[in-house]
């Protein structure tokens, strides 16, 4: 009988110490998780804020460049297609596709020496560039926070827990390359372009 006790006694404890430690790394899980929505958040709104310059930016460059409609069209959809998405990985899809496209317009603007300054423009090319800025830091703090995430799920016994607690990985990370990421950046005091109507010299020949 005090055997059955003991091993009962033993059972118990180790019951106990097994259904701590599950709650324990599920609430860490759920911490985890909910430190990536708040990232994610703060993203969102700077996104959202960018999406707010753009139509006031593209209406500047078509008083003085109204010709350059397949590059508004890229800019219109693809701001379109951000506001309209729904979850993070379609946000981050829609997001390179504005990347790009805006990297279409900065290089539209070198053509019109007038438009650079653009008192209104200079002012929105000041706004964008902190925006990006702060969409930079903010992707940047919003992949540290996911990666930490993914990485706690995927270690032993964590992963068990998660398989039982309905947590799963989150992949919707930002990877978009170097190239992309510095299309969109506004800086035009280091290039001039050619007045409207002179074409460029061209580069000397290599000996």
């Amino acid at each position: 009988m005090k055997i059955a006790l003991g091993v009962l006694a033993v059972l118990l404890v180790l019951g106990l110490l097994l259904g701590s430690s599950f709650v324990g790394r599920r609430n860490q899980m759920a911490i985890k998780r909910e430190a990536v929505n708040s990232a994610w958040s703060q993203v969102d709104v700077v996104l959202q804020r960018r999406a707010d310059l753009i139509p006031n930016l593209v209406e500047t460059v078509k008083g003085f460049a109204a010709q350059e409609q397949a590059v508004f069209g890229d800019i219109a959809k693809a701001r379109s297609a951000l506001l309209g998405a729904s979850s993070p990985a379609d946000k981050i899809a829609a997001n390179q596709r504005l990347d790009s496209a805006l990297g279409r317009l900065l290089v539209v603007v070198e053509n019109y020496p007038q438009l650079k300054s653009n008192e209104n423009f200079l002012r929105l090319q000041d706004e964008l560039a902190g925006t990006e800025n702060r969409i930079a830091v903010e992707r940047r703090r919003y992949n540290e926070t996911l990666q930490d995430y993914n990485t706690y799920l995927s270690l032993f016994p964590n992963n068990l827990v998660a398989s039982f607690s309905g947590f799963a990985r989150n992949d919707a990370y930002f990877k978009t390359d170097e190239g992309a990421r510095q299309a969109p950046k506004v800086n035009f005091d280091k290039q001039k372009a050619p007045p409207v109507g002179q074409v460029p010299a061209p580069a000397p020949a290599n000996p």
